[in-house]
């Protein structure tokens, strides 16, 4: 199998690297494509440019996972809608025709919903980065709508582990704050987040459409830095006041039932797995 990873940041590099050590065939588009790993086959490439490579024509799948270059609106567009469409485009340019096309999106797309949330639950983002993703993945959905090319999209939640870890330095830095009022979040460990994208690339029937990427446990943020500040030894961390409007969040639970159903284990099936393999330095990742 040959897969093109369009966006081969950290999260595409340990796809590529989990399918390389499969005896796939990996093609990392990256605009620094030297500080890949030997095992993915590393094309400079810059999604926000129409000029894009060719796509190798023996290419089976398709994984788009790009990040923003910033926290603003234009920077949102260009790499999420524009990036998306660019590399369809690019796709119809070559004649390339893959079995399979996967967008990593977030469940930002689900604004400020509120209780259980699942691939059924109503999109409706207030925010312009919820609202640009999920552009981007009626993008997908709509243009591969007709085509022989079956659309994925993972709605993953917030992803931590190595190299994301802003929750243990405020704990570490004594920073941390719990939220005045109780707050669910929604997370995955990084590594989980890549297995569940090479899990759909090699699914052996139809996927559906939208799965959401999220471990087994929507904990309270305040349970989660109470955990992190004894695993530190750290004092706990104290609750707020009040909570700014830009803090609040949305207190949702999303369900993972339905990439659980494919087959799909975790190996951080809560916060507590995952943040204690963190702490101590260990990971799957592959050479």
């Amino acid at each position: 199998m040959t897969v093109l990873i369009a966006g081969c940041g950290d999260l595409g590099t340990e796809v590529g690297l989990r399918l390389a050590a499969g005896g796939h065939r990996v093609v990392g588009w990256r605009r620094t494509p030297s500080v890949l790993p030997g095992s993915i086959e590393g094309v400079a490439a810059d999604l926000s440019s129409a000029a894009l490579p060719t796509v190798p024509a023996d290419t089976d799948v398709v994984v788009i996972a790009v990040a923003a270059d910033g926290r603003d609106q234009a920077a949102y567009r260009a790499a999420y809608v524009d990036g998306v469409g660019r590399v369809l485009d690019a796709l119809e340019r070559d004649g390339a025709v893959p079995r399979r096309a996967i967008f990593v999106s977030s469940t930002a797309v689900y604004g400020e919903a509120t209780g259980p949330v699942d691939e059924t639950s109503p999109t409706e983002p207030s925010r312009f980065n919820g609202r640009l993703m999920l552009e981007a993945e009626q993008v997908l959905l709509q243009r591969l709508a007709a085509t022989a090319t079956e659309p994925v999209v993972l709605r993953l939640g917030g992803i931590y582990g190595p190299g994301r870890t802003r929750l243990i330095d405020q704990v570490r830095s004594g920073e941390a704050v719990a939220p005045a009022t109780p707050r669910r979040t929604n997370r995955i460990h990084r590594d989980d987040a890549a297995a569940a994208i090479v899990h759909l690339a090699g699914l052996p029937v139809t996927p559906d459409p939208v799965y959401l990427g999220v471990d087994d446990d929507p904990a309270e943020l305040a349970d989660v830095l109470r955990f992190l500040a004894r695993e530190l030894d750290r004092p706990e961390p104290p609750v707020a006041a009040s909570d700014a409007p830009r803090e609040r969040g949305a207190d949702r639970t999303c369900s993972n039932a339905r990439l659980r159903s494919t087959g799909f284990t975790f190996t951080y099936p809560t916060y507590v797995e995952g943040y204690r393999a963190v702490l101590a330095g260990t990971g799957v990742r592959h050479p």
